[in-house]
């Protein structure tokens, strides 16, 4: 066990590197002078010249990386062209709405997911399993921003039960902020509950073939002990990996999310700095989802050993 969790953070480092690479020479591979770009077209060329010094831009391509991961070791990300305030202020400003909008939709999403596949799989072929499968494949085909826009018509303007935008932070009460992001939350748990809720019937479909489970019906066990304590665990493996994927595609829809319901998180922050073509901030808020995801993927690994004990061994 100790062999593979330093097995797995070893893998990670030169993933974060090649990470680092990429985010730093996305500036370099836009087209155009970064610094004009940024200066705006009525710039002076002493105004462009101060910006290219300030972003190290005048100096050679591998010194500029090496001052910018440097930096960035540091959580030192510079800062934004157009506030002036540094990128990990920013970026932290926001974290709040985005980490809440993510936890929230995952724990719906795993909630929903998880029974709606155990029951497609313990009733397969059958009524039941062909009604979540409909529901599974409609769940993943209608876009995000569709449902969003659809949940605020029925819940928002005609009953009146949630708001239409906004987010109330936490500081407010936690029943304020579940209550502003429900809408957001519900709209992606759509998504990903549809792709959970087809892996978790694959996979407990397949254990159901095992032979233990056939003693264990005929010891007399209760189907509800069979499914949540042996099958679900045994299955656990591929549902837990979907679950890590999903996430990872959650931080890719939150951005959209965000922007419909008026949610002041890293999503909205990630629009605002390319409109504005602020470089510094895009750079920084690529590489913070990077980092995430990576540590995502890290703890969807280590947690393979909760289920499988040949990771343990």
């Amino acid at each position: 066990m100790p062999a593979y969790i330093l097995g797995r953070l070893a893998a990670a480092i030169p993933t974060l590197l090649l990470v680092s690479v990429f985010i730093f020479l996305l500036v370099h591979l836009a087209p155009g002078d970064p610094a004009l770009l940024i200066a705006g077209d009525n710039a002076s060329p002493a105004q462009v010249e101060q910006i290219r010094q300030r972003l190290h831009l005048d100096q050679s391509l591998p010194a500029q990386f090496v001052i910018w991961f440097s930096d960035a070791v540091r959580l030192d990300l510079g800062a934004s062209v157009y506030s002036g305030k540094p990128v990990t202020e920013l970026i932290a400003q926001r974290i709040e709405p985005t980490f809440m909008l993510a936890a929230y939709t995952m724990v719906l999403t795993v909630l929903v997911a998880i029974p709606l596949g155990t029951i497609a799989a313990w009733r397969a072929n059958g009524l039941v399993d062909r009604i979540i499968m409909a529901f599974s494949v409609a769940g993943f085909s209608v876009p995000v921003f569709a449902t969003s826009y659809l949940l605020v018509y029925l819940f928002a303007v005609k009953a009146r039960w949630f708001p239409v935008q906004g987010y109330k932070p936490l500081s407010d009460g936690i029943w304020a902020t579940l209550v502003s992001l429900t809408l957001p939350s519900v709209a992606l748990m759509l998504v990903f509950a549809a792709l959970i809720a087809r892996v978790t019937r694959a996979a407990v479909l397949e254990v159901l073939q095992e032979n233990f489970v056939r003693t264990l019906k005929a010891k007399g066990m209760g189907t509800g002990r069979i499914l949540a304590v042996h099958v679900l665990k045994t299955a656990g493996v591929p549902i837990v990996t979907v679950i890590g994927i999903g996430f990872a595609a959650l931080i890719g829809g939150v951005v959209v999310t965000e922007s419909v319901f008026n949610i002041p998180g890293i999503g909205r922050l990630t629009v605002d700095a390319i409109v504005r073509r602020d470089y510094p901030v895009v750079q920084g808020i690529i590489l913070f989802f990077s980092v995430t995801l990576i540590l995502i993927n890290l703890i969807v690994d280590l947690s393979y050993a909760l289920f499988d004990p040949r990771v343990r061994g």
